[in-house]
């Protein structure tokens, strides 16, 4: 089995392009469709790859899964990080992030968060997916509880991170109702009372 990971890492940039394709292709339809909605010969097909390809890199759906969920998580924490340093105050990083969720609830390609539907999808906590999900989530609130570190207690710090959470989180099951822009703006006046400045010791 170590043999066999090892092979996979080290894959000529061909099959490391196929890969990719097999995944961001996964991803488009899964957010679109679905986990269970959407089968592997659809993806195979929509990826334009053989199936001895897809099953080379992905022995079952799950594992699929999973690398769709590792992949996101990868770019989105990579795009937080850059958010961060872009902006210098604890309000201004927190102010951000919520911005960038206003900007992905406008785009015409939003279906809601593959994280969330994750967590629908698969209810048992011992499933994979469900385990991926829920890592993403406590990322965001970790990087969150870190930001505001910089201004105020570490239990206070926690306690406001996953208020922040349950915001966005509502906010994007709203953006998927069509009333994004209200349910951000509301989430923004919520999150400027959490971290104000006058709450602050």
């Amino acid at each position: 089995m170590r043999q066999t990971c090892l092979i996979t890492m080290t894959a000529t940039p061909s099959h490391s392009g196929k890969r990719q394709q097999i995944v961001d292709t996964a991803y488009a339809l899964f957010k679109r469709e679905g986990y269970h909605a959407t089968g592997i010969d659809r993806i195979i097909a929509e990826a334009a790859v053989a199936k001895m390809t897809m099953y080379r890199n992905f022995p079952s759906k799950d594992d699929l899964i999973v690398e769709v969920l590792d992949d996101r998580a990868r770019r989105f924490a990579r795009r937080l990080d850059r958010l961060a340093q872009a902006a210098a105050t604890p309000g201004q990083k927190i102010a951000t992030i919520f911005d960038w969720y206003a900007r992905w609830f406008r785009r015409p390609d939003f279906h809601g968060c593959l994280f969330a539907h994750a967590l629908a999808e698969f209810g048992d906590p011992g499933h994979p997916a469900f385990g991926r999900a829920v890592a993403q989530k406590d990322d965001l609130r970790r990087r969150m509880r870190l930001i505001l570190e910089e201004a105020m207690p570490a239990d206070r710090a926690e306690s406001a991170a996953a208020a922040l959470l349950m915001l966005i989180e509502g906010a994007t099951l709203m953006a998927e109702m069509g009333q994004g822009d209200a349910a951000m703006g509301a989430a923004r006046q919520a999150a400027a009372r959490i971290i104000a400045p006058e709450a602050l010791p």
